[in-house]
């Protein structure tokens, strides 16, 4: 093939991308795009609904529902170029799992009734339906931002408090310690331990009973946590294993920072019992995600400095 010939063949392929809508559907094919994804909200609305209700009345545990989908969408701005470089297909075999995700919400709809299963045939038929409308050369950029709506989805009871349970004993422990490194020296209290259950004895003899299990809500805040360091892992990291560290950090981390926040509720107890119940406990593990948040970026910037790449070489190479 002859330069003149591929020169000629890049110029079609950029006129047809330039008309494309958004550098991806042909005008009939966006109109039915926004067809089939006015369909889908419209399925799947009463279980968007029930999650926003969910997130709204329980904040501290949920609210965190809200910023996945945000931070979903930065993923795929992050990989604009090469969706636009790439041309969508129909894929037709994707309608196997689009079929399979519907039947699935409706049976955990009507007959199990299980909202975070709805949750899971919803993620299915959004990555079925976009596999379907784009093709596998598009949706391979749009995976990884898929699979992180999963996140946003609420665990059931039953699950959260056998996964949880352990790391309660562990943060009941943590907070029996620092207490301890607190009030002790000090002889302004003392702290002893039954399960989940702290008792602060101050100085007067009074006992301040206060359970970690319900003062933390079961540990919920873990999976926003999982979602922090996955975030900053595909957004700040660029090497796997890093991204695989950090990941594998967000369990520690949670349980050091539910430890912190046991801590301090024990700390507002001895000031006012009120203190530690309510919204004062919600507004205090809202609080503590801005330095988690920092410590997870914290993190990511220590590993990416850990190992230098070749890329970081080259550039360093290239400004001395």
């Amino acid at each position: 093939m002859t330069t003149k010939s591929l020169k000629t063949e890049h110029t079609l392929a950029s006129d047809d991308t330039q008309d494309r809508v958004l550098g991806l559907f042909t005008r009939p094919g966006m109109a039915i795009a926004i067809m089939v994804g006015l369909g889908f909200l419209l399925v799947f609305f009463r279980w968007f609904i029930h999650q926003g209700r969910i997130s709204i009345q329980h904040p501290q545990d949920w609210g965190h529902s809200f910023v996945i989908p945000l931070i979903a969408g930065y993923m795929i701005w992050q990989r604009r170029e090469q969706i636009l470089a790439t041309r969508p297909t129909i894929f037709w075999p994707a309608l196997i799992p689009f079929i399979l995700g519907i039947h699935a919400y409706a049976y955990n709809l009507f007959m199990v009734q299980n909202h975070m299963l709805q949750g899971m045939s919803m993620i299915l038929t959004l990555g079925s339906l976009l596999l379907l409308l784009l093709g596998p050369g598009v949706f391979r950029h749009l995976f990884l931002p898929v699979v992180y709506l999963v996140l946003m989805i609420t665990i059931a009871e039953a699950i959260m408090l056998a996964l949880t349970f352990q790391l309660q004993l562990l943060a009941s422990l943590g907070s029996w310690l620092m207490l301890n490194l607190i009030g002790a020296p000090f002889d302004w209290f003392t702290v002893d331990i039954d399960g989940n259950t702290l008792m602060i004895i101050t100085n007067e003899g009074e006992t301040l009973p206060m359970n970690v299990a319900e003062a933390c809500s079961g540990m919920r805040m873990v999976v926003a946590f999982f979602a922090l360091a996955i975030a900053v892992a595909l957004l700040g990291s660029t090497q796997w294993w890093q991204r695989i560290a950090l990941v594998l950090l967000a369990g520690p981390v949670a349980v050091l920072m539910n430890m912190v926040r046991v801590t301090v509720l024990g700390l507002l107890m001895l000031i006012d019992p009120q203190l530690a119940e309510g919204d004062a406990h919600t507004v205090i593990g809202t609080i503590l995600l801005v330095p988690s948040l920092m410590l997870f970026l914290g993190l990511a910037w220590t590993l990416n400095r850990l190992i230098e790449t070749p890329e970081s070489a080259a550039q360093g190479e290239a400004t001395t």
